[in-house]
């Protein structure tokens, strides 16, 4: 059961994080694969192992453990209370809502602040958020956010209604649908016009500081790698511990550890083949329309023949034109974009951008584009139901094996309680959510995560003791522990924590303050606050 209910809620981090960390040549996936064979998999393996063992959550695994570790539970538990769709309801409009900007106030013209943007751009952060200027203005309560939310915990709710065996049922359809999509979307993405420039773009080195040896020496690659790592493995979170509690004490967790590592790390380079075909389909599509622009904009200034300009010819006939008539170029010279498909390929979007402006800008322009949007923000409803449903059985568990709930408290109070309404009218639902969710994502997340899995090492190793809990491994399992799992426990996974650890606290002392992107309304861009 840990194999199948664990991992699936974690698939969000692999759609979506890591296609956006990914950098040209291949500098990111260096350090991600030695992460994970020097993190990930040893440090799964561990969280499995000790859920298995002691048969409770985190609190109660720790606790017995040691009496004194009972807070490094507690710690997992409060970092994910602290952390924790419109879009797919508006993907069933004919036209698409986000494909065109809407008029202005008197109706004589496009919406000022769409039209310097993109309408994807206005549709996400004006229509969908409305988004305040910044961190310290909350922008008031959203309904129409509030009661999606409200929505998506009512699906919580019926999901975790019956405990565990309820849950794990519905994990098998939220974990198999993505791939079905996915695989839809690689076909489809692989036949779009401009996705090979995507994929050439995704393996191709970009310079000599995009080189891979570049990266290593980088310890931001190596931070944003081992955070990665224990996102989509969901280290740290406590909710592993929990669902292997639920195992039979023999059952090969080792084999499970090796076998979701290596299907949870393809998955990643697999959805990043798909966003990247994607990704090259939009960039060609607005580089082949700025060339367009541009062309149009040259014939009809100088009276030049239907035709005439190509994509070929432009940068030449645009230095005739120049020369020739040096006076009327330049009037129409400041109309004149810089077309340049390096350019649209290199535009970086992070985090909820990927997600809902890079996808949704290209799949406006393919044909049917209602189904695909349907489909793709139907995907991301069960990514996030599946998400949910594992950070919540990492609460519940440990709640009840440490009797803060009563026992005797029926499942359907319990769990009624944890997806209480009130829980929606907080940041989130905010015109200022998406930076407080932008901040827990890029900040709160990569320390707290670091320091409990450095805890538990500790705590297994050199407090309960690596050959004690050797030897209860083989009785448990019938398994001797080999040389690689007592290396990586003992020396080489906290030794490389430590370093992270340091790498993270020498970054933040040498930039200084921390910052976010927010919305400029005035520049209809993203600029870090």
């Amino acid at each position: 059961m840990c194999m199948e209910v664990r991992w699936a809620p974690e698939l969000n981090s692999s759609v979506t994080a890591w296609c956006w960390l990914w950098t040209p040549a291949g500098s990111f996936l260096v350090p991600y694969i030695i992460m994970l064979v020097v993190e990930g998999m040893p440090l799964l393996y561990l969280e499995l192992a000790v859920g298995q063992r002691m048969r409770q959550g985190s609190i109660g695994a720790w606790r017995t453990i040691s009496p004194y570790l009972g807070g490094v539970g507690k710690w997992a538990l409060s970092w994910i209370l602290d952390s924790r769709g419109f879009t797919g309801g508006a993907a069933w409009a004919d036209p698409l809502p986000w494909s065109v900007c809407p008029l202005n106030g008197n109706r004589t013209g496009y919406d000022e602040e769409c039209e310097k943007a993109t309408s994807t751009q206005y549709f996400w952060y004006r229509k969908t958020l409305n988004i305040s200027p910044s961190i310290q203005d909350s922008g008031g309560v959203q309904w129409e956010q509030g009661l999606c939310l409200l929505l998506a915990w009512l699906v919580v709710y019926l999901c975790i209604l019956r405990g565990t065996e309820s849950t794990g049922k519905v994990v098998y359809f939220t974990a198999l649908l993505p791939y079905c999509v996915l695989i839809i979307y690689l076909v489809r993405g692989l036949t779009l016009h401009g996705a090979t420039n995507g994929l050439a773009y995704m393996f191709t080195p970009k310079g000599t500081f995009d080189l891979p040896g570049w990266q290593l020496a980088n310890p931001k690659a190596w931070i944003n790698a081992a955070t990665q790592i224990f996102f989509s493995l969901g280290l740290g979170f406590g909710s592993l511990i929990a669902f292997a509690s639920y195992n039979q004490p023999s059952t090969n967790c080792q084999k499970h550890a090796i076998i979701v590592s290596l299907i949870n790390s393809s998955t990643s380079i697999f959805a990043s083949v798909v966003t990247f075909s994607i990704y090259g389909f939009k960039a060609t599509f607005n580089y082949e329309s700025c060339l367009n622009k541009v062309i149009l904009l040259l014939t009809n200034s100088f009276d030049l023949e239907d035709g005439f300009l190509t994509a070929s010819n432009l940068e030449q006939v645009k230095g005739y034109l120049a020369s020739a008539f040096p006076g009327k170029y330049s009037e129409v010279l400041p109309q004149i974009r810089n077309c340049s498909l390096e350019s649209e390929l290199a535009t970086a979007v992070q985090g909820t951008g990927l997600s809902f402006i890079v996808y949704t800008e290209a799949i406006k322009n393919m044909a049917a584009s209602q189904l695909w949007s349907v489909l793709y923000f139907f995907m991301l409803l069960m990514l996030g139901i599946g998400s949910m449903l594992g950070n919540t059985a990492a609460i519940l568990t440990p709640l009840t094996d440490s009797k803060v709930i009563s026992s005797h408290l029926p499942k359907e109070a319990i769990s009624g309680e944890w997806a209480n309404p009130r829980r929606t009218w907080g940041s989130g639902g905010r015109g200022a959510g998406n930076y407080w969710f932008d901040i827990f994502n890029d900040y709160a997340a990569t320390l707290p995560l670091l320091l409990i899995v450095l805890v538990e090492i500790v705590a297994v190793c050199y407090v309960f003791g690596l050959r004690r809990f050797e030897s209860d491994l083989k009785a448990m399992t019938g398994r001797t522990l080999n040389w690689y799992w007592k290396a990586m426990w003992a020396g080489v996974s906290p030794l490389l924590i430590i370093s992270l650890f340091v790498f993270y606290l020498s970054d933040y002392i040498l930039t200084g303050t921390l910052q976010y992107q927010a919305w400029d309304a005035s520049q209809k861009e993203d600029k870090g606050n």
